[in-house]
Formats: structure tokens, sequence, C-alpha cells
């Protein structure tokens, strides 16, 4: 027994650190993984475990950087920008393009084994096999959405890499339209798969009401962006509709879903979790601000909501954004603080601004930054319902009211919405999830989603027109690795 948890061990090792897919052209790397590890439901077990680990490695800074990074939310911080400015400049080339899709690829290569090698396993049960293969769906789905927003067209690889040959290692960008083809498809069948509309303990990995808000994000991306119309709006809103119900609910108390300790809450539908002892720290830790930059001239209730630096301030809430948040809102206090100095006289002085949704917690005095990034949670349901409804031409003042509710507590009846115009009731829908969901990696994907990039952004505002700008461009590291792969148009 003993001898079999070590050859486990090591081969859950080898799948998570080792069998990576570095790029589209490969080598062989997974011949171990399908002669010898893929025989038992423990070995599944190891393999999925490999997944989630590849998602989190993603979570770490990757998916801030693609889907808000580039958006109004972000600014020079106290320390400068550390070439963060080059996503919220929007001043991105092939040389300084970002992170790349490779780490993607490789989360697809783990699904993808997972979906290869599973069907031909016994289980305990064929329950336990469906939920397997559900997640690894939903995996692949996710995986491609993010790359198909971020790059647009994009090979498509539905096979592990185990051998090389010039048709899976040496793939063109497949159209947009395919790759949504395939996600739809994956959709569908992850959701076939689930057996029930149960959320796991922790709420750490994928179930059916967490894919149903990804299905929801996908259709009401198809419907605006790819002529989708009513039936992708509709799509959406029977998703966001199944999720009615599971076990969630908006938390009373906005702070504490983010909470180190208030993981797994009934408010979440899907987070990538982040441990202590099993990760240093994650990409929030670039928007916190160290203890000597501190200032001692600043006020008591601001040194309280910062009580221990930790981090480095690298790129900060802009100012666009931050006067956009009204004093009655508890949103704003518990998302970011503005710190100011004053002179003897009492006046005020801007110093600096900071992340607080995602500040972590104090281990030994030390501020540790390993919040789980919430891919999706039930506020973001009710705003997406808001969007569909209103797409249909229904009224999304309900769902409005729910958020603005829980974020102006005794003061929402000043802010009750009435439904509008679609383009008023668009406009407020958008506000709304900058204000609930600012630094949760949505802002971007949701103004290019909107049509808004170029009225919002204000580096984007004097090159309207140029919509190859909403696309990042391939690195050349990336360009490097196949003939097949080419740049997008504009850089």
């Amino acid at each position: 027994m003993k001898t079999r948890y070590y050859t486990l061990t090591l081969l859950v090792l080898l799948l998570t650190g080792f069998s990576c897919t570095n790029s589209l052209e490969l080598t062989p790397v997974s011949q171990i993984s399908a002669n010898s590890f893929w025989q038992t439901e423990a070995d599944v077990q190891g393999g999925l475990y490999g997944m989630y680990v590849r998602l989190r490695g993603q979570a770490q800074n990757n998916l801030f950087v693609w889907g808000e990074g580039r958006s109004d939310v972000m600014d020079f911080g106290i320390e400068g920008a550390a070439n963060f400015q080059r996503y919220f400049q929007n001043t991105l080339d092939r040389n300084f393009a970002g992170p790349d899709w490779l780490g993607m690829y490789t989360l697809i290569h783990d699904a993808n084994l997972i979906l290869k090698n599973v069907p031909a396993i016994s289980f305990s049960t064929p329950a336990a096999k469906n939920n397997v293969l559900a997640q690894a769906y939903a995996t692949r789905a996710f995986a491609y959405f993010v790359l198909v927003r971020t790059w647009g067209d994009v090979p498509l690889v539905t096979e592990p890499t185990e051998g090389y040959n010039d048709q899976t290692n040496l793939k063109p960008r497949a159209p947009r339209a395919e790759v949504f083809s395939l996600i739809k498809k994956d959709l569908d069948q992850a959701l076939l798969l689930f057996a029930d509309n149960s959320l796991p303990t922790g709420r750490s990995i994928w179930s059916k009401p967490a894919t149903n808000a990804l299905k929801a994000d996908v259709y009401l991306w198809t419907g605006k962006q790819a002529a989708g119309g009513n039936a992708d709006f509709t799509t959406a809103l029977n998703a966001l509709n199944d999720i009615a119900t599971a076990d969630v609910t908006l938390l009373a108390n906005f702070a504490s879903i983010f909470d180190y300790a208030n993981k797994g809450n009934k408010e979440i539908l899907i987070a990538v979790r982040f441990l202590d002892k099993e990760l240093t720290t994650n990409g929030y830790s670039t928007m916190y601000i160290r203890d000597d930059q501190i200032p001692r001239a600043t006020d008591a209730a601001t040194k309280a909501l910062i009580l221990t630096g930790g981090g480095s301030n690298n790129w900060a809430p802009s100012a666009l954004v931050r006067r956009q948040f009204n004093a009655d809102d508890q949103r704003k206090n518990a998302s970011l603080v503005e710190i100011f100095t004053y002179d003897a006289a009492g006046r005020p002085t801007y110093y600096g601004s900071l992340s607080l949704k995602f500040k972590g917690f104090l281990l030994a005095g030390i501020r540790q930054f390993l919040d789980d990034v919430v891919l999706y949670r039930y506020a973001d349901v009710l705003l997406m319902k808001a969007e569909a409804k209103n797409a249909l031409g229904q009224d999304p003042a309900p769902e409005i009211n729910q958020i603005r509710k829980r974020a102006y507590g005794a003061a929402s009846d000043k802010y009750l919405f009435v439904n509008g115009t679609k383009a008023q009731n668009d406009e407020a829908i958008l506000q709304e999830r900058l204000l609930e969901m600012i630094f949760e990696g949505k802002r971007w994907w949701d103004l290019i989603r909107f049509g808004k990039a170029f009225e919002k952004v204000p580096s984007l505002q004097n090159r309207v027109g140029r919509e190859s700008l909403l696309l990042f461009p391939l690195s050349e590291n990336v360009l490097s690795l196949s003939p097949a792969i080419v740049q997008n148009p504009g850089y």
C-alpha cells in the first residue's frame, strides 16, 4: 500500500509539474501518463487535481491581466507601474504582449487527457465518472473562452499531446466561430453529465451552477459580439434561471465575500483556491502598499483600513474609477482606499490608493495575499440576468435593485433603479458591474461585450475605430514556435 502511495504521489507530481504542454510545437510528453497512470479512479483524481493546479497558475496573475488590466480601472501606483502601464495605457506590442497563451494550452492538455482516458476506467459509480468528465469539459470550455476573447482566432486542440505529428502540433488558428462552437458543445456536454444542481464543499471546482454561469457568460458574448441575438440571450437567461435552485445567495456583508477565512461562502459559485503553505502570493500583492510607504500624516480611519502593509503598490485604482463610488456604497471601503496626507492646517493632499478587496490576511504580522480568485459569484449571476433580460426587452430592475439593496443598505431607497430604454439600462448594468466586481478580472471583457471600450478607456478614446486593439498581440515567443501561427492585425 505504501508503494502504491509513493507511486501515485510521483505520478501526480509528474502531471502537475513536468508533463505540461510548453508550446503548440511539441515533442512527446505524455506516454508515461497514458501507459501507466490512467488506470484507476485514484489515478483520475490525481489528474483532476493537476488540472486545477494548472488553472490556479493562470489565476495567480494572468486572468486579471487579460480580463481587467487594459481597462479604465488601473493607473500608476505609488511605486510607479513596473511596466503594468503597458496594459492600462494600451501600448502592448509583440515584444511586450503580456502573458502568452501557452499556460492555457497546458490547462487544455490536462482536460484533454481526462476526456480521452477516463471513459475506459472503472469507477465506483457512473455518477462519479460523469462528474469528472463534466469538470474537464467545463474547464476546457472556460480555457477556450478566455483564449478567444483575448486573442480572437486561436488553435483548436481537442486531443492530448502524446506524440509528434504535424496535424496536432502545428495547428493554425481556427476562426472564432469554430472556437465558440466547441465551447458551446463542451458546455452542453458538461451540463448533461452533472447529476444535479448541488455545489461542492469549498466551491473551488466546476459544478452545474458554475457551468451555467459560464454558459450565460458565453451566450451573452456571442449574442452581442457574434450576432447571436435573441436566441443567444434566451439561452443565457435560461442558464441563469437554472442557477436559482442552487444553494446561492447574496451575503449581507459585501466585504465578507472575499475574506480568507470565509472561502467557499454561499455567494460563490466557483473560485480558484489559494491556501497558505501552497503558494506564496498571488497578483493582488502588486495592488497593495509596503509598510514603509504608509504615510504618518494620514488619518486614523485610513490607517485602520490598511492596518498592515505588504506587497507593493505597482499599480492602483484610477481616479476615474475611484470617483464613481458613492459614499453610501458599502462596496467602496471594501474595495479600495484613497490615502491623503494632511498639513498642520488640516488641508488634504492626495497621496495614493490601493485595492482592499483581495488584501489577504496576516500571519505572524506579515500580510499573505492568498485570497481566492473568484470566477463566478451570485451577484455576477444577477447582473448577467439583468443584461439578458434587457437585451430581450424585459425589465432588468429587480436584479439591479437586489444588488443595490445590499450595496446601499438603509439608504437603498435613494438608489432604486427604474426601467428605462435599452441603452439606459445597459449603461446602468455596466456601471453596476464596475462597482460590484472591480478587481475581479471582468471589466475589460465587460467593456468589449457592451461595445464601450473606446468610450470608457482613456487610452483608447483617441483611437476609435481601431478594433484590432481589442485583442492582445501574440508574443515573439509564441510566433517563433510555429510558422502556422500568424500575428493579430495591427501588431
